[in-house]
């Protein structure tokens, strides 16, 4: 099962926990494959300096299984993006899309959440807006939650920052059954703030609407 993370200038590096959760949980199960994708391929400059290498661009990505949009101080550039959006709007018709943080406002931008609950980043530091308030108010076909992750089924939108890791456990569990989800947050010694997350900040689940 092959998971694409998209990633593009700005990306703020601890949405790159997407990729270190799906990573641990190979030890589990090995067919899981990652693979990196970005507006252009090869070097992507993230938020405060850290480079990493995107595998492909938007042109050439892979049929992949599940796609995940990451989120960072870049994505208001990309939610103007027409090759972003139309990217994101073809893969949506074919396979389920995971979003982490402000990555749900890239979402909000294409129309995918439109007639949708979501949810996005919520805490910022002052004068920043917060994003959850941004996609209220420049959404209003999104109905917005203030929640640690929103499923909606082929789509999903993951809460703020350090709740990317629990967006790929919910995915994890998804994909590949509880156990499995369970056993990943043991090995990365994650259990005991899922479990208080899910107590403290549950997601939200539209199927049971």
């Amino acid at each position: 099962m092959l998971f694409g993370v998209l990633i593009y200038e700005g990306v703020e590096p601890i949405d790159l926990a997407t990729f270190g959760v799906l990573s641990m949980a190979r030890r589990i199960r090995p067919e899981i494959e990652l693979c990196t994708i970005a507006p252009r391929a090869g070097v992507t400059a993230l938020a405060n300096g850290l480079r990493v290498i995107a595998d492909y661009d938007l042109a050439t990505a892979p049929d992949i299984d599940v796609l995940i949009v990451t989120g960072g101080p870049g994505w208001p550039e990309q939610a103007r993006s027409p090759k972003m959006l139309e990217f994101l709007r073809r893969r949506a018709a074919k396979i389920p899309i995971v979003s982490v943080c402000t990555g749900g406002m890239i979402l909000a931008a294409s129309g995918l959440l439109d007639h949708k609950t979501a949810t996005t980043k919520r805490a910022v530091v002052a004068p920043e807006l917060s994003p959850l308030q941004e996609l209220r108010d420049q959404y209003p076909d999104v109905t917005v939650r203030e929640v640690s992750l929103v499923d909606e089924g082929d789509i999903v939108t993951g809460g703020g920052v350090s709740l990317c890791i629990d967006a790929m456990l919910h995915l994890l569990k998804k994909s590949f059954g509880a156990e499995v989800a369970a056993e990943t947050a043991r090995i990365i010694e994650y259990q005991r703030a899922w479990a208080a997350n899910l107590e403290q900040f549950p997601p939200f689940i539209a199927a049971q609407r």
